[in-house]
């Protein structure tokens, strides 16, 4: 008995290991393991009956959280976007655009992914979009399976990193900080790891050529009348449209002076950004227009289709992640935003209907009835863990790691990755993120910095082997069977697990490098983020002093002498107020006693 009741915390620790691998629902599990730990500590008498009255209080707390009300509306928005056809329009244009280049379907997956990743922010919805869409392209054409397989499921997982991604919104809620500083904390590493994935295909189109084909002449089906690409065409109206945003960012100040009818020295970088670009694209999709409408013939069919297809998504992140980052909506408002876009935007294209809004109304409600059952499950277990004294046993553990802040992060990301084997972000920012964010703020690691850490580290529970959820996804779109080809009538053949298993692996390691490279250079987050100002009080009392020069006939507020040239103020002096109602006496004295 006193093994158990000097041990309980790790025992409960384990009690939950043992419940998520016998196959139960992990809210469940949550719930069933605090519960029965928490019963048995108040017969041990390690915790008072009274705290298992706060539950209630706890989960009400859950239901009036507002920041969690921005998961249904990302969600909402991601699957009518997705169910609309967006993405079928952005992979077919995008692949006709890089198509000539070899490896250009694999570029245009990977840039479409990163693109419905800061639209949709659902991992499940980018993956079975473009292996829907993609995957029998890329198999027509000759690209090695696994390559394809593997550029499928890394890019859709994009959507976990890159803002407004639905597991930033979680680990935010965890870690008690703000979404808008994760949001944007984690858009440079999203991008940096966009960029990874476009070198790794760029390294195969030299040392495997074969593997990524350029696309034939006769599968590009968007030309000119006499057979061009149309490209030029496009390539000015890029020029045009980021000369006026470069000149903008430059001269943004001034604007904001005009317009305010003050002057205005300095923008934020983010909102100078932000803004700079959204007057850019705004200005090639007005172009286009024109042009269409006018039917002048300036732009070819290419520039045409690529403005129509891409601005539309573009200006709809513009308006979510824009809003957000100016602090001028918050997360919840943004997302708001972002579901009633895909709605006008879905309309638009003639293809909302009811059936569509029934399917993108009934997936939402089930992702966040998910979340919320996880959310009310940990809260159970975290409750009686900590009243356990769980949480400084875990603390314990962690800090007498050697190596300081560079071993517990080295600790922490590998207990995360093995982990990540077993159980999904959902579980893994419920259950080990409020067990790891005191003991990283303790040691001083900014929990802004931390969160977007564990992001990308998480990122990698979709794509491990056997149990990556994206390999799932991407395994129930992906030919089971040889098929004939209805373009081609060629026979082609299926695609094997194994063949997905490995062409996850090398993005797995992209990943880990990913990881490595934010903890060496914390830059890569911390550069994106809002910089705190710091007061100096002893600066601030130097210069009040200096600035308070005493008045003949009163006495100094600072130092408490009489004026020298006059002698002692008298005693019933009006114009001197008592000690106690004088606001610069009490500053005085509260500044000494620090």
């Amino acid at each position: 008995m006193e093994f158990l009741i000097n041990n309980i915390a790790p025992i409960m620790f384990g009690g939950l290991i043992v419940f998520l691998l016998m196959g139960f629902p992990v809210a469940f599990s949550l719930g069933a393991c605090g519960l029965f730990f928490g019963f048995v500590g108040i017969e041990l008498g390690l915790l008072p009956e009274a705290l298992m009255q706060a539950l209630p209080l706890r989960i009400f707390g859950i239901m009036q959280n507002d920041t969690l009300l921005a998961i249904p509306f990302f969600t909402l928005m991601g699957l009518i976007l997705e169910r609309s056809g967006m993405a079928e329009d952005l992979l077919d244009t995008i692949g006709q655009l890089f198509g000539p280049l070899r490896g250009g379907l694999a570029f245009a997956v990977i840039f479409v992914g990163a693109l419905l990743a800061a639209t949709t922010g659902v991992v499940a919805a980018s993956v079975i979009s473009m292996g829907l869409i993609s995957l029998p392209i890329m198999l027509r054409y000759g690209y090695d399976r696994r390559v394809a397989s593997g550029v499928i499921a890394a890019s859709g997982t994009l959507a976990q990193i890159i803002p407004p991604s639905l597991v930033l919104i979680i680990l935010a809620d965890q870690l008690g900080r703000s979404v808008g500083e994760m949001y944007k904390g984690a858009f440079i590493p999203g991008f940096a790891l966009t960029a990874l994935y476009v070198g790794y295909v760029v390294l195969l189109t030299f040392i495997r050529p074969a593997w990524v084909p350029a696309l034939p002449p006769e599968a590009r089906t968007i030309r000119e009348d006499n057979g061009k690409s149309g490209l030029r065409s496009l390539l000015i109206l890029t020029i045009v449209s980021t000369a006026v945003a470069l000149y903008l960012g430059q001269h943004y100040a001034q604007v904001v002076s005009w317009f305010k009818g003050e002057e205005v020295l300095t923008v934020a970088t983010d909102e100078t950004i932000v803004v700079s670009l959204c007057v850019g694209v705004t200005l090639a999709f007005v172009m286009a227009l024109i042009n269409k409408a006018t039917r002048l013939g300036l732009l070819s069919r290419m520039a045409e289709r690529v403005t129509f297809v891409l601005i539309p998504p573009l200006l709809l992140i513009f308006l979510v992640l824009g809003t957000i980052f100016l602090g001028v909506a918050t997360p919840t408002e943004g997302g708001a935003m972002g579901a009633m876009g895909a709605l006008i935007m879905a309309m638009s294209r003639g293809r909302l209907s009811i059936k569509l809004l029934k399917q993108a109304l009934t997936a939402t409600t089930k992702l966040s009835s998910f979340v919320v059952f996880i959310l009310v499950g940990s809260t159970v277990f975290s409750l009686v863990f900590q009243g356990v004294d769980g949480g400084k046993w875990v603390e314990h553990l962690l800090t007498s790691v050697p190596g300081g802040q560079v071993g517990f992060l080295i600790v922490v990301n590998l207990l995360i990755f093995f982990l990540a084997f077993f159980l999904d972000f959902f579980e893994l920012s419920f259950i080990v993120v409020p067990l790891l964010a005191p003991v990283a703020e303790k040691m001083g690691i900014d929990l802004i910095w931390f969160g977007v850490l564990l992001g990308v580290n998480m990122q990698t529970s979709f794509m491990h082997p056997p149990f990556g959820f994206a390999l799932f996804f991407l395994r129930s779109v992906a030919p089971a069977k040889a098929y004939t080809d209805k373009l081609t009538k060629k026979l082609i053949q299926p695609v094997t697990t194994m063949q997905i298993y490995w062409g996850a692996v090398p993005f797995v390691i992209i990943q880990i490098i990913m990881v490595g490279l934010i903890i060496a250079f914390p830059g890569i987050v911390s550069s994106g983020l809002d910089k705190k100002e710091v007061f100096d009080l002893d600066k601030v009392r130097i210069e009040m002093e200096a600035s308070m020069p005493d008045s003949i006939g009163q006495e100094n507020p600072f130092d408490g002498t009489p004026d020298a040239a006059t002698g002692p103020a008298p005693a019933e002096s009006i114009d001197t107020p008592p000690a106690e109602d004088d606001p610069l006496k009490a500053l005085q004295e509260s500044m000494k006693k620090k």
